[in-house]
This record gives structure tokens, C-alpha cells and sequence, in this order.
């Protein structure tokens, strides 16, 4: 996978501000580490406040010619940037193995849907075309118009489908867009501008920040504060999802948040269980578990449980840790110490109270094995907190209903998954389950750009997809005609 790529080299980058890059006004820049060698994989511009006030004057001030572009003339412009993704498919997979420690499959995911995000989003924008009329009548009518300056605040985990699927979206309805690079990925975040700017997005429409972990909250709350962005759309944690919903509220400003998530993958005892356990570990540990919708529970009849679990320890036999330049190797390493030493914590705390490790081994540094743990109970913390690791929980229960009980104690709803034989009863499960998305017979983990993605209770509110995201990105506004 890695072998035609040079990693030698530490890429830097500037702040990308009215089509190039530029250092951030005091001239600071930080450093990314390598989670699997520890060493120096990226160095980028650390903006601060002016930075950011000066970015906004810059898209507010290319709002009106972005906006009043031809929306086919917008749409030919971002389907060319979907059509250049693979000219850049090598740098992105060296930015994301040095940032984050992707492996080769997920490289190919992330740019894979990360060009169905721009179908999805040009599709959408054709059907809702702004500056047209909804209902016209000869006196009265309404119309869609793009909202101005959004700000779109993408995470780490999935780097380029999830920051191509914030920005593109708004993209193409006309609005001009602020990408605020997560810490974790700066150089990966900052090459999608790259791939817009050669597509021919003008000049001052799109724009990225890069900032050091430490002034992202001056960051953040200094583009939320300024009258020019209208619009905020954030993926990431619960925890911070809650400060930018707070800071957006204070200035009322709409915003779109998709945040954290404890998926459950329900098996019924007529499930076809190697079909089941395929999908388990596929979603449980595709990205090292790092995903927003893995899966993080497995709730499965008693009377199968054993032999379920069984099918699952043999194929996550070989789900060991390691670098990922390294050939064969599945499972790449975690991304910060930080969460190294959270998931850690969790372990040993299930362990200590009852749990049964079903695989796993110790961590080594940032590198823990796919970690499977039977006899979850209510009293362990992995029970309620959201893994986001190469971890997963077994609950074991004694019928469906208890099945949807135990999925539904959670404060997170975002996606979760059934595997039964009986169809009719599925989807009547599935009308009961807490959670913005349901997949029957298939993983927790699915990402269909065209179809509306997000979540309930803390798993944020809002939508990215089809026609439920519209209002996310575009305004309707009422005109009445009356005789002079």
C-alpha cells in the first residue's frame, strides 16, 4: 500500500486564505506526532483570533460571487474536484498514515465516499436550485437562497470524507465555507482545499484554519461570534458538541452537530451468526474502532452466546496492532496517548468488575489488539461511556425486548444494527430503537452521503444528506408583489 509513497518528508502548511496558503499573522506553527513512531509527521500554522477574524471579512467578501454563480456552473466545479480525488489519492494516503495511522483500506473508504458526499451534495443543490422560486404565484412566493458564511468543523478520525462532506454540502448550495482543521489531521484537512481550489472553487470561497490544540476554543468561539458566519456545522465529541451548540446559541446561530455514539449490534438467536460476526467485527474495529458509529455494544441472545462468541474470538484472531507501513498489518495504532490510556482505563475497570476478556492483549504505547469483552454490566464504565478504541463490549440478554432495553440505556443514539432471519420483527424492532439510523442484517458502520445521517439524545441534532439537510444550508425567505 505504502510502498510508492514518500514518507521522508514532514509536510508543512499555512493557513489556506483567499486561494493560497499563508502564515498565521504571529508566524507560530505546531507539530503533529506520528501515533506509530512518535515522530514529527506534519507542522502547520498556528492562527489565532486575528487569523480567524481575518478569514471570515475574506469568505463574507467572496459570498456574493460564489452565491450568485450558476448552480450547474457550481456542480460542474465540484464533480471536477470528485474527478481529481484520485490524482491526490497518494499524498492523502501519506498524511493520513503520518497523522493518524490509517491503514490502506481506510484511506480507500475515506476517499471513496468523500467523492459520493460531492455527488450528494451537487445532486441535492440541482434539485434545490437557489434564487428560484418554491411556490411561485403572481403575487406571492417564497425562495431558497444560501445563507452566507458557514463554518464547518471537521474531526480527525475520518479525515477526508468528513471534512469534504462539511464543507462541500454548503459548497454547493452557494455559500462560502470556513474548514476549521482538526489538530489531530491539519495537512490532510488543508489538501482538500487544495483539491477545491485546482477544481476551480473561486478564490476566498473555501478557506482553512489550522490551529495548536491549545487556542482552538479562542478559535472556535471567535468565528462563531462573528456577525459573517451564519451557519456552524460540527462532527466530533458530545463533550464539545455541547460548548459550540452553547457558544452558537449565544448569537443565534443554526448549527448542525453530529457527535458521539455507543452503537449496538443486536444478534437474535435465528441470526445468521457468521454473517452477524463479520458485520460485528467489521464495524467494531474498521479504523481501530475511531468511527462514530462502531460498533460499540454487542447485545446477543444468551442461548446462542457462547457460540456467537466463539465465531467472533476466531476471526479477530489476527486483529493485531501495528504500523501500518508494515505489510499485513490490519489494525494501525490509536491516535494520542490520551485515548491509548483511556481505553486502558476501561479495560481494567470491566475487568476488575467481572468482565471476561475474550481477546486482547496490553497496550503497547498507542497499539492495543481488537479488545473483545464478555458480562458487560451497568456497574462497569464501558457500560454507558462511548469506546470510540478497538473495543467492544458483550451484553448478553434473554429476548428481543430486553434486547431493545438494553440498547435504548444510553444516552448516545446514533447508530445501531439487527440480525435476524424474521424481517417483520426487525423492523418493528428497529421502530423501537433509539437512534437516527437502523441497519438490519448489515453493520453499524454505513455511509450512504444521500441519505440523511445523524443522530438523537446526545448523539447530536440536524442532518448531512438528502433533502433533510436543505434547511441546514440555504434560507427561505417570503416576497409579496402588490400593484404600484
Amino acid at each position: 500500500m505504502y510502498n510508492d509513497i514518500d514518507l521522508s518528508t514532514i509536510p508543512e502548511v499555512d493557513l489556506f486564505i483567499d486561494g493560497q496558503h499563508t502564515p498565521a499573522i504571529a508566524g507560530d506553527y505546531f507539530e503533529r506526532l506520528d501515533p506509530s513512531t512518535d515522530l514529527v509527521a506534519s507542522r502547520a500554522a498556528s492562527g489565532r483570533l486575528e487569523d480567524a477574524e481575518h478569514m471570515a471579512a475574506i469568505a463574507a467578501a467572496n459570498f456574493s460571487k460564489w452565491s450568485t454563480t450558476e448552480v450547474t456552473e457550481r456542480a460542474e466545479i465540484l464533480r471536477r474536484a470528485k474527478r481529481l480525488m484520485p490524482k491526490y489519492r497518494n499524498r492523502l494516503a501519506q498524511l493520513m498514515l503520518k497523522e493518524i495511522g490509517a491503514v490502506g483500506d481506510w484511506v480507500d473508504f475515506n476517499i471513496k465516499v468523500a467523492g459520493e458526499a460531492i455527488e450528494a451534495a451537487v445532486a441535492l443543490a440541482l434539485k434545490y436550485p437557489s434564487n428560484s422560486p418554491i411556490d411561485e404565484a403572481s403575487n406571492s412566493y417564497t425562495v431558497r437562497q444560501p445563507v452566507g458564511v458557514c463554518l464547518a468543523i471537521a474531526p480527525w478520525n475520518a479525515p477526508i470524507v468528513l471534512a469534504m462532506r462539511s464543507v462541500v454540502f454548503p459548497l454547493a448550495f452557494g455559500n462560502s465555507v470556513i474548514l476549521k482543521a482538526s489538530e489531530l489531521s491539519p495537512a490532510t484537512h488543508s489538501l482538500i482545499a487544495e483539491v477545491l481550489h485546482e477544481a476551480g472553487v473561486p478564490k476566498g470561497v473555501i478557506s482553512v484554519m489550522t490551529n495548536a490544540p491549545e487556542h482552538a476554543e479562542e478559535v472556535i468561539a471567535s468565528f462563531i461570534a462573528n456577525p459573517s458566519i451564519r451557519r456552524v456545522n460540527f462532527t466530533g465529541s458530545t463533550r464539545v458538541g455541547k460548548i459550540i451548540a452553547s457558544l452558537s446559541a449565544q448569537h443565534l446561530k443554526r448549527c448542525l452537530l453530529e457527535l458521539g455514539g455507543k452503537s449496538p449490534l443486536i444478534v437474535l438467536k435465528d441470526a445468521d451468526l457468521q454473517l452477524a460476526a463479520r458485520e460485528a467485527v467489521y464495524g467494531a474495529f474498521l479504523n481501530q474502532g475511531q468511527i462514530c458509529m462502531a460498533t460499540d455494544r454487542i447485545i446477543v441472545e444468551q442461548v446462542i452466546a457462547d457460540e456467537f462468541i466463539g465465531i467472533l474470538k476466531e476471526m479477530v484472531a489476527d486483529l493485531v496492532s501495528g504500523d501500518p507501513r508494515r505489510k499485513g498489518v490490519k489494525l494501525g495504532p490509536v491516535a494520542s496517548p490520551s485515548i491509548a490510556s483511556r481505553l486502558s482505563a476501561l479495560i481494567e475497570d470491566a475487568l476488575d468488575k467481572g468482565a471476561t476478556l475474550i481477546s486482547g492483549t496490553q497496550r503497547r504505547g498507542q497499539f492495543i489488539d481488537a479488545t473483545l469483552l464478555d458480562h458487560i454490566t451497568p456497574m462497569m464504565r464501558i457500560y454507558s461511556e462511548e469506546c470510540f478504541g478497538p473495543i467492544a463490549g458483550i451484553y448478553r440478554v434473554d429476548s428481543p425486548e430486553e434486547a431493545i432495553t438494553v440498547a435504548n440505556n444510553c444516552e448516545y443514539g446514533l447508530a445501531s444494527a439487527i440480525f435476524t432471519r424474521d424481517l417483520t420483527l426487525a423492523r418493528s424492532l428497529a421502530n423501537q430503537l433509539e437512534s437516527g439510523m437502523c441497519h438490519i442484517n448489515s453493520s453499524t458502520v454505513k455511509d450512504d452521503p444521500a441519505m440523511p445521517f445523524g443522530g438523537l439524545k446526545s448523539s447530536g441534532y440536524g442532518r448531512f444528506g438528502s433533502d433533510a439537510c436543505v434547511d441546514e444550508f440555504t434560507e427561505v425567505r417570503w416576497i409579496t408583489v402588490a400593484p404600484p
